[in-house]
């Protein structure tokens, strides 16, 4: 029966390939919730699990980098200062690093590897295949920037890109009911099909007689934390949509929904991005208001923005005054999920993988131990442990420069609005990453965000947008309606 679903994937997939640029771009988003599939069987790979979204990424890369003239659109890009010479610069670092490190040191330093087993168990550092499948990963995320930095230049496909986003949302909403449906209809078996990963599955998990939400991931904490990528990306991109249905009723309906399954999720770590995104909410109201200019684009919708969120506030404030009762299986899950975590097995636990992954960076004179060599529960102990200080410096430089020191023309409204979203949208994730992120792979969503920073910022992209008369009236909605909950 596995094969039924695996058929049907790869079917769409190459379908796809073949159709109009954007068809690739929907499906990437549309298969991030299937985070626990395995679209080629694990007997075949020899347990390694290749998820349905970087395969959609490999295709993207190998039509537009591969494909007539990217090649040398890519090295060209590479080489260029201006344009991702330090993320390729990262790339190398990690590469060599990967590659030698772990026998040059070889029994000299003490990790926690990166396998199924006993996660509390430290070890010898030796080679293993997690090296090579883990440059794999951050290959595929690297190539991807490049991929969308090329792909979202042109405006149709900013177009699709925010269409595509709506509809990777509708799927992790629809997963995760489907998840929740399955406490009361017999559809077990057809979540099954697409539960083949070969890593540890927690499905079935109940906290306070509350079964957590995975949807088709493999846990609630990433299920939750696609679900509040999400919904940060739908709240800050909305403004930067068309006039129309999909952001006058869509988007506002899946918000509503991506909140109520980063809740069922009981996540502590989607609860704290949530708490993350509202302030990023809060700081970019309070820059819109007093970092631009009385008539600039992003200054429409403030207004009707505060009275929302001041109206949600008094809601809130009623229902406590009112009936504090409702509010106490909130409070409980919130007590248990974040305020205790700190007391639990898991917490110490991840504290161990960061506090060892650490030493292992000292241990090897800031040079790392590669890719896939060490567990961390911190995004930036991983990849500083794993690439080493100069392939993190690397990185964290591309970085800064993408969501930081790049600048759209003063013509391009819209494209203001996009880097705008971009950063806002990368902050939530980022800090979440902090606590809970285990290995160096910056990831796909995060791909997409630097490789959308860098073609907008493009210099071809903006004379076109001066050219074409882009205006914030074409731009931006006349008033925009955001909420928060």
């Amino acid at each position: 029966m596995e094969a039924i679903p695996i058929a049907l994937f790869w079917s769409i997939a190459l379908w796809c390939m073949f159709q109009r640029k954007h068809a690739l771009l929907y499906l990437f988003f549309a298969s991030m919730p299937f985070g626990s599939f395995a679209v080629i069987p694990t007997q075949i790979t020899g347990g390694l699990t290749l998820t349905p979204t970087p395969i959609v990424a490999v295709l993207l890369i190998a039509r537009h980098v591969l494909g007539a003239g990217g090649l040398t659109w890519t090295v060209d890009a590479a080489l260029k200062a201006s344009g991702l010479l330090t993320l390729f610069l990262f790339w190398v670092v990690a590469g060599v690093t990967t590659l030698f490190m772990p026998r040059f040191f070889a029994g000299a330093v003490t990790i926690v590897p990166v396998r199924a087993g006993a996660l509390s168990d430290t070890a010898p550092l030796v080679p293993t295949t997690q090296n090579l499948s883990q440059l794999v990963y951050v290959s595929i995320s690297v190539l991807a920037v490049f991929t969308f930095a090329r792909l979202l230049r042109p405006a149709d496909m900013r177009r699709h890109a925010l269409a595509a986003l709506c509809l990777g949302a509708a799927m992790t909403v629809f997963t995760g009911a489907v998840d929740l449906a399955s406490q009361h209809l017999p559809i077990g078996p057809m979540l099954e099909l697409f539960r083949t990963a070969s890593y540890a599955l927690l499905t079935d998990v109940e906290i306070l007689d509350a079964k957590r939400v995975v949807g088709l991931m493999p846990e609630a904490s990433s299920f939750g934390s696609l679900a509040l990528g999400f919904l940060a990306v739908l709240y800050f991109f909305r403004r930067a949509m068309p006039r129309g249905r999909m952001r006058q009723t869509v988007v506002p309906g899946l918000m509503a929904l991506l909140v109520a399954m980063v809740f069922l999720s009981t996540s502590s770590a989607a609860y704290l991005g949530f708490g993350l995104l509202g302030a990023a909410a809060v700081a970019d109201w309070c820059w819109r208001m007093a970092g631009t200019s009385p008539r600039h684009p992003l200054r429409r919708g403030l207004a009707t923005e505060f009275w929302l969120g001041a109206a949600a506030i008094c809601v809130v404030a009623l229902i406590v005054m009112a009936a504090p009762r409702l509010l106490n299986p909130v409070r409980e899950m919130f007590d248990m999920m974040v305020l205790q975590k700190s007391n639990s097995d898991s917490f110490e636990e991840r504290n161990m993988w960061t506090r060892v992954s650490l030493q292992a960076l000292l241990a090897t004179d800031g040079l790392g131990v590669g890719l896939g060599s060490t567990r961390s529960s911190n995004f930036v102990v991983a990849l500083a442990s794993s690439a080493g200080v100069l392939g993190a410096a690397c990185y964290f430089l591309f970085v800064l420069q993408c969501l930081a020191l790049r600048r759209p023309t003063v013509g391009d409204v819209q494209g203001q609005a996009l880097l705008s979203a971009i950063r806002w949208s990368y902050l939530p994730a980022f800090f979440t990453s902090l606590t809970i992120g285990t290995t160096p792979d910056f990831g796909l969503f995060n791909a997409f965000f630097y490789g959308f920073a860098v073609a907008i910022t493009h210099k071809g992209v903006q004379r076109a947008a001066v050219q074409a008369g882009v205006s914030s009236r074409r731009a931006l909605p006349v008033r925009s309606a955001h909420a928060q909950t």
